[in-house]
This record gives structure tokens, sequence and C-alpha cells, in this order.
């Protein structure tokens, strides 16, 4: 089983940046597609980002494109997900999923618990 653990959220302001990590436990990500999810209150699970198992070919949503971005190291055996220009509309909890390259949630294997993001205005 491979359960996955997020880091590095926490409350910034409005235009700074955070970014978060993906690290498995129990097995290595080298083999997978993995993908950045988010959730708010009261909203559905959005796709965020996702990166080919090599970091060859990445995707993301309209509403971040130009300022996340999704890379990883498969030395390190991580995901990253930098996120600049943060803006209010961004606060919600991220979560790392492998398993897939897909936009679609129920397409992946492996979910972490996720990490909050907070942005103030």
């Amino acid at each position: 089983q491979v359960q996955l653990v997020e880091s590095g959220g926490g409350l910034v302001q409005a235009g700074e940046s955070l970014t978060l990590s993906c690290t498995p436990s129990g097995r290595m990500l080298s083999n997978y597609g993995m993908a950045w999810f988010r959730q708010a209150p009261g909203k559905e699970r959005e796709f965020v980002s996702r990166i080919s198992w090599r970091g060859g070919s990445t995707y993301y949503a309209d509403f971040v494109k130009g300022r996340f971005t999704i890379s990883r190291d498969n030395v390190k055996n991580t995901v990253y997900l930098q996120m600049n220009s943060l803006k209010p509309e961004d606060t919600a909890v991220y979560y790392c999923a492998a398993g897939s390259i897909s936009r679609y949630p129920l397409e992946y294997d492996y979910w972490g618990q996720g990490t909050q993001v907070t942005v103030s205005s």
C-alpha cells in the first residue's frame, strides 16, 4: 500500500508563495503519475495539476496556470507544488494523489490526508 503525506500548507497573505510537498510511505512514487487536487469548504474536490511519472508532461487547471508549478524528484521520492501569487480563492485543503495522470479524482488509487492552505486578503 502507498500512503501519501502532504506538507507545506499554512496561512499566507494574498500575493505570497507556498510550496507543498508530497512524500509516500511504504513505496516509491517513481512509476506513478501524480497530481494535486484541492477542496474548499462546501465545494467538490477539483483538479489543480498533474505530472507524468518521469516528469516530462505536466498539465494545469486554467485557474492556476502561470502561478503554480508542479515538479517531482524521483530520487527524493517527492512531488512538489510551488504556488506563487496566491489569492484568497486558492484557500482549500490540498491533496496529493498517485496512480494516474487524469483530471478526475476517481481515477487515482492513492491519496494523502491533505494540507490546509489559507490565503488572507
